[in-house]
């Protein structure tokens, strides 16, 4: 049975036209970026539009999303939003593009309809939000953050705790009972999601005709679940900020699987498995932001974004999250009977520079990025508030590196000044076919 399609990757109509990507590919050449004098504008934002596979003729169109969602994120932190804002807005704009699994366009259901997963987490409070299996909410982010914010007000009256996750039906009427405006499912799906759903609809129904014996009906829908946990699907799509304050936030959204079950919650509404973000503290030298994308199950079952955030407590990050993903992800017991561990993350971890600082009055804040992913490849976009524009990237495994068994790792290094703000993208990593590999990365910046 062919692969279940995923709306995004057929074909999309044109954007307007785009200024060539200024990041084609991650190179040392990359260290001279644009900058703007916008004073004390500080932050920094990495997006990602889902770990899957996409596709050398969607490039641009992937690429110019993550541009934009960047380009929202900062334009927050320049008009002096905190972190937790700031991916909210990059949410948005991946949301309210056709050519990603959230929001707008999302995958549809084995009913036809559309259910969205959407979660936020905040650094600095270590609030959660979330929302799972929504329907007719064009930007479930948008429920998650207002989650999120009521939760930080405190207790409800007659002292009720206040929800950080809610779904279904409830989800909807509390949004809509909150200021979010609703949207017809109806409106929320594409001809391209529509027309797929068709054809998804039509392949299974084929496969449940093939034979009429209940062992081979059975097989047909064990392989018919198998393709939709494909690499060839694209599944979430997140965001990790990094505010003037240092605090740090991540965001998280998904359609969910082409054709899964009505009801079904993937990783981007799961606390510690869509997305994670913890400030410094007495016990953690480094602030870490991390948001997943991938097999939801797969990420479910390993918890994987709060794993990589712990593991980039170590000093050396690259090595950190390469062995998370290898021992706890693609090697991880709770996936030991998976012969194919599909997911992605991004990672940031960053900490006050004492050593970079040229007088007492200007704080600088280090930050490591990170990307890494077992499926075929991985669309990223970063920038900083000093930026001129966006950098973009489509990640790759290399030639001959199975999807599913092996992982690709990059990243760089970014110094934020509050006068000036310096990307450095020394040493870049570039991908590799096996999780034992070693590579050459960028070295780690020491915490004050």
């Amino acid at each position: 049975m062919e692969t279940l399609l995923n709306c995004a990757e057929e074909q999309q109509p044109p954007l307007p036209p785009a200024s060539p990507d200024s990041c084609s590919t991650v190179t040392p050449q990359d260290a001279t970026t644009d900058r703007n004098d916008t004073g004390k504008a500080v932050g920094f934002v990495l997006v990602h539009a889902g770990a899957g596979y996409h596709s050398e003729s969607k490039a641009k169109e992937y690429k110019q999303v993550c541009k934009r969602a960047c380009q929202r994120a900062v334009d927050r932190l320049k008009a002096g939003a905190l972190a937790v804002d700031a991916v909210t807005a990059a949410l948005v704009e991946l949301e309210d593009s056709p050519f990603t699994n959230a929001g707008m366009g999302s995958n549809l259901n084995l009913s036809g309809e559309i259910e969205c997963d959407a979660s936020i987490m905040d650094g600095k409070s270590l609030h959660y939000g979330a929302v799972g299996a929504i329907s007719g909410i064009n930007n479930p982010v948008l429920v998650a953050n207002r989650l999120l914010s009521e939760a930080q007000k405190g207790k409800l009256s007659a002292g009720r705790i206040p929800p950080c996750f809610l779904v279904g039906r409830g989800a909807h009427d509390w949004a809509v009972s909150h200021g979010i405006p609703p949207c017809p499912s109806e409106k929320m799906a594409t001809k391209f999601s529509l027309s797929a759903y068709k054809r998804n609809k039509h392949k299974m129904e084929l496969a449940e005709k093939v034979e009429t014996g209940f062992n081979h009906r059975t097989k047909k829908r064990r392989q018919s679940s198998e393709n939709e946990n494909g690499s060839g699907l694209l599944d979430t799509v997140g965001a990790i900020v990094v505010d003037r304050e240092g605090n740090v936030a991540a965001a998280v959204s998904s359609g969910g699987l082409a054709m899964k079950h009505p009801g079904r919650v993937g990783q981007a509404a799961h606390h510690g498995c869509g997305c994670w973000a913890e400030n410094t503290s007495t016990l953690n030298p480094y602030s870490t932001a991390v948001s997943t994308s991938g097999c939801g199950e797969h990420l479910i079952r390993t918890m994987l974004a709060r794993e990589c955030s712990s593991a980039m407590q170590c000093e050396d990050a690259h090595q950190a999250l390469l062995e998370a993903m290898q021992n706890k992800f693609i090697s991880s017991p709770f996936l030991a009977s998976e012969d194919c561990v599909l997911g992605g993350v991004i990672v940031l971890r960053c900490c006050r520079c004492s050593d970079a600082q040229p007088s007492p009055d200007i704080q600088a804040i280090l930050v490591e990025f990170l990307w890494s992913h077992t499926t075929e490849s991985m669309c990223v976009g970063y920038m900083s508030a000093q930026d001129g524009k966006a950098k973009t990237h489509i990640s790759r495994l290399p030639p001959g590196a199975v999807a599913g068994q092996s992982l690709a790792i990059e990243g760089g290094v970014c110094r934020l000044v509050n006068t000036a703000t310096t990307v450095d993208l020394t040493t870049p990593t570039s991908p590799h076919a096996t999780p034992t590999s070693q590579m050459g990365h960028a070295p780690s910046p020491k915490p004050s």
